[in-house]
C-alpha cells in the first residue's frame, strides 16, 4: 500500500492564524515511525500539473493563483496569505491525491496525508482550500481511462460545497456528504446525498446516520473508485466542529467506510480533510488512526 505526503510544510502563516499547519509535519513523523513496524510505502507526493488542475479550475483562477494576482477579498476567502510556498503546497496536495487514486486502482487501498480541500470551486478558493484536490483527482482518473464512475464519501464536518458545485448534474460522479447542518459553509451546494447533523451530535447518532448514508450511496451508484475524505473535525473537542463525536467514534467511522468499500470490491483512496482540535495532537492522533485502520485493511484484504 502507498501513502503520499506533501513535502512543503513551511507555508508561512501570520501569528494567531487559526489553521494548524504543523499538523501535517507531525502526522508525517508519526507515519514514518509507524512504517518501521509495518509494511507500506511512504512516498513524497508529486506536484499536480497545470493541465491536471485546469480540468476543474478556470484558467483565469489558476493564472492568478500561480502569479499572486488574487484580490484581497479572494485571499481572505481562502484564509491563507499568498506565497510561492502556498502554491507549491497546493500543487503537491493535489498531486498526492491523484497519486493515491492511481495507487488505489492498482492495489485497492492508498492514502494522502493531506487533501480533502472540498471548499474550492472552479473559479475561486475558500475555507483554507486553494485547489479542489478530490475533484481534480476524479477528473484525472476518468481522463486516464482506467475508470468511469467515482463516488466521493465526504466525512469532513463541513459540507463539500465546492465538490458538489463542480459535479452538479454530472452522472459520472456521486457526491455524498455527512456534515453539521449549521456549520460552514453557510450557503451549501446540494450534492447527490447530503446528511445534515445537529450541533452536539454524539457517536450513536453520527454512526447510525453514517452507516445508512454510506450503504445508500454505494448501492445507488455502481462506482469504480471511492475517495474518502476522513475529516478529523467531527471530533468533540474540535474548535470548528460543533459535534460531539469521540475518537473511538471516528475510528469506527473509518472502519465502517473502508469495510463497506471492501464489501463492494471498490478501490479506496483516503485523504485527511479538516482538523482543528484545541490540542493539535488530538487531530494528529485521529488522522493517524485513520491511516492505521486503512493499512490493517490493506493487509487483511480478501477481495
Amino acid at each position: 500500500m502507498k501513502v503520499y505526503y506533501p513535502e512543503q510544510f513551511d507555508v508561512p502563516l501570520p501569528v494567531g492564524h487559526r489553521f494548524p499547519i504543523e499538523k501535517y509535519a507531525m502526522l508525517h513523523k508519526k507515519v514514518k515511525e509507524y512504517q518501521q513496524l509495518n509494511s507500506f510505502d511512504l512516498c513524497e507526493a508529486p506536484a499536480a500539473s497545470d493541465a491536471q488542475i485546469s480540468q476543474v479550475h478556470t484558467k483565469d483562477y489558476l493564472y492568478r493563483i500561480l502569479n499572486g494576482e488574487l484580490s484581497d477579498r479572494e485571499i481572505r476567502r481562502i484564509g491563507f496569505p499568498w506565497s510561492l510556498d502556498l502554491v507549491r503546497r497546493a500543487r503537491q496536495t493535489v498531486g498526492g491525491t491523484i497519486a493515491a487514486c492511481q495507487a488505489a486502482i492498482q492495489e485497492g487501498y492508498a492514502a494522502n496525508l493531506a487533501g480533502g480541500t472540498h471548499h474550492a470551486h472552479a473559479d475561486h478558493g475558500a475555507g483554507f482550500c486553494v485547489f479542489n484536490d478530490v475533484a481534480i483527482a476524479a477528473r484525472t482518473m476518468q481522463a486516464e481511462g482506467d475508470i468511469e464512475r467515482v463516488v466521493i464519501l465526504d466525512c469532513d464536518v463541513h459540507q463539500g460545497d465546492g465538490t458538489a458545485a463542480v459535479f452538479h448534474s454530472d452522472p459520472s460522479v456521486f457526491t455524498f456528504s455527512i456534515h453539521g447542518a449549521k456549520n460552514f459553509p453557510h450557503r451549501k451546494v446540494p450534492g447527490d446525498l447530503d446528511i445534515e447533523l445537529a450541533d452536539g451530535c454524539d457517536d450513536g447518532t453520527y454512526l447510525s446516520a453514517l452507516q445508512a448514508g454510506i450503504r445508500c450511496a454505494l448501492e445507488a451508484f455502481q462506482a469504480d473508485l471511492a475517495i474518502f475524505i476522513a475529516g478529523a473535525d467531527p471530533y468533540e473537542h474540535d474548535r470548528l466542529g460543533r459535534l460531539a463525536v469521540t475518537k473511538m467514534g471516528l475510528s469506527k467511522r473509518d472502519s465502517y467506510v473502508i469495510d463497506m468499500c471492501r464489501e463492494f470490491k471498490l478501490p479506496i483512496a483516503v485523504v485527511m480533510g479538516g482538523g482543528y482540535s484545541n490540542l493539535v495532537e488530538d487531530t494528529v492522533d485521529i488522522y493517524m488512526e485513520t491511516i492505521q485502520v486503512l493499512i490493517k485493511a490493506s493487509i487483511c484484504k480478501n477481495w
